[in-house]
């Protein structure tokens, strides 16, 4: 089922995601139901507050570029409760998000990450990334922390933003 997505300044996306304790049909459906949304959006990852689920919960799919940018549902990494064990480095990554529609940013991030993180039935991983991914995990990660990657903007971009997201949020 494609959920609707919550759209900036939605106060939804400053809450604080609570951690999965239960991994049932519940948790699987709300997955299964991000990646059906994900994809309609033509979104790389979505994390569940964007569909107003303050769980801390996330996917990532990145297109396939030799497959027509195809995102077949078996490349879809899960995330369930996060934990950064390492970052390292910095790079400056051209942004967007399902929740801010329309807009893109460069934003700092760390270059290289370590995570630890739960699957749907609730099976301990690591995974460690120094590209794309890791961008998408940090970018996803923020939203559970309750922040938005335009949080991350220079002042004077940030104001920019907010003058243009509020003239486009009128028409």
């Amino acid at each position: 089922m494609i959920r609707d997505i919550v759209i900036y300044p939605d106060k939804k996306l400053k809450e604080k995601s609570k951690e999965v304790e239960e991994f049932n049909e519940e948790l699987h459906q709300l997955l299964d139901d991000m990646y059906e949304t994900m994809v309609a959006k033509n979104g790389v990852g979505l994390a569940a507050i964007q569909v107003a689920v303050a769980l801390r919960v996330l996917i990532i799919n990145i297109p396939q570029e030799d497959n027509d940018g195809a995102q077949p549902k078996e490349n879809t990494l899960e995330v369930i409760n996060p934990v950064f064990l390492e970052m390292d480095g910095s790079t400056k990554f051209q942004e967007g998000c399902l929740s801010v529609p329309g807009y893109y940013e460069d934003v700092n991030r760390y270059k290289s990450i370590k995570l630890k993180y739960q699957d749907r039935y609730g099976k301990e991983h690591i995974i460690e990334d120094d590209d794309f991914l890791a961008i998408a995990l940090q970018h996803e990660i923020d939203h559970l922390d309750g922040k938005v990657f335009i949080e991350k903007l220079s002042i004077i971009k940030r104001k920019k933003f907010e003058k243009e997201w509020k003239k486009k949020q009128k028409k």
